[in-house]
């Protein structure tokens, strides 16, 4: 590390700072849930992207959805004497071990997306909460005080995200006077969530809104009410799918989702790695940040990648 002022542009910020500790050249280790998620491999894109920028190497391994897998990864990374590891669980509790032996090794850990318990030196992430809060006060304000139902599709099964997503969505709708219905978990996968719908929608044909815990299955949803004729249904989400805002923007039948945007998820990731390598002191919780998207407003975010771009102000 070494005293120097900033004053450049990254992922397309201007920083400017006074002197301060910084890490150069670092080796970070990532160990990733999966790559099989879209989501995912935009996260690694952003930060292989900000490593690069910052003349760090980053070594990147995939556990597929396997947590012997991925133990077996962390601890290569721990023997390759990396400077900081990143880690996104497969399960939370089982990377406990590889937790303890990083701390024994003196490596920091930084968890991104999903957290863990305990043994991480902070975790990067979005509330999750405040996302389905924000489209579920879009869904009531859509609705202005009517009563109607809404059907729920979930995402996985006692997964944080899943409920935080459904926790925040049922604060925003206390006594609006829409009533819930829940769907299915169906895994945050599109195909899953035509094979749900098809049947929620024979057995709730007066339904009058959808919500999915991310827009991949609010799509396949909607998929099956253009079949079926039901264009009087609205839809809404979670993640900002490029996608999902074309379709708001062309039509009225997709009315919210909330920005969670990967590729600015890996750079601030990485960004945090670099602070916790130079010493400095970082919140338990970094808050890459989100934003409501309705019909009113979606003119006003690139739609460029896969998901949305949404870049706030972090450090």
């Amino acid at each position: 590390a070494l005293k120097r002022k900033i004053f450049g542009i990254i992922a397309g910020f201007v920083f400017i700072s006074v002197p301060v500790a910084l890490a150069e050249g670092l080796l970070i280790g990532f160990s990733q849930v999966t790559l099989q998620s879209p989501f995912y491999v935009e996260l690694k894109e952003g930060a292989e992207a900000a490593a690069q920028a910052g003349g760090d190497q980053l070594i990147f391994l995939d556990a597929n959805g396997d947590v012997n897998r991925q133990n077996n990864d962390i601890q290569d990374l721990i023997t390759r004497r990396v400077d900081v590891l990143i880690i996104n669980p497969v399960n939370p509790e089982a990377v406990a071990p590889s937790l303890e032996a990083a701390a024994e090794a003196g490596i920091p850990v930084i968890t991104v997306d999903r957290p863990v318990t305990h043994g991480a030196t902070t975790h990067v992430g979005r509330d999750n909460t405040a996302m389905g809060r924000l489209v579920g006060e879009a869904v009531v304000a859509h609705f202005g005080g009517r009563a109607a139902k809404v059907i729920e599709i979930q995402g996985d099964a006692g997964g944080i995200v899943m409920m935080n997503r459904r926790d925040g969505f049922h604060e925003a709708l206390e006594g609006s006077g829409l009533s819930i219905v829940q769907g299915p978990y169906a895994e945050y996968i599109r195909a899953n969530a035509v094979v749900a719908m098809q049947d929620l929608l024979e057995a709730n044909s007066d339904v009058a809104a959808i919500y999915a815990h991310n827009d991949d299955m609010a799509l396949g949803a909607l998929q099956v009410l253009r079949e079926a004729g039901r264009d009087d249904v609205v839809v809404a989400g979670v993640d900002g799918l490029s996608e999902a805002l074309d379709i708001m923007a062309a039509t009225g039948q997709y009315i919210a989702t909330a920005l969670n945007d990967p590729r600015y998820l890996g750079d601030v990731t990485i960004q945090t790695a670099r602070q916790v390598a130079a010493g400095e002191a970082v919140p338990e919780f970094v808050d890459a940040g989100t934003a409501l998207v309705t019909p009113a407003n979606v003119a006003e975010f690139n739609r460029e990648h896969l998901f949305a771009e949404y870049r706030p102000s972090v450090f």
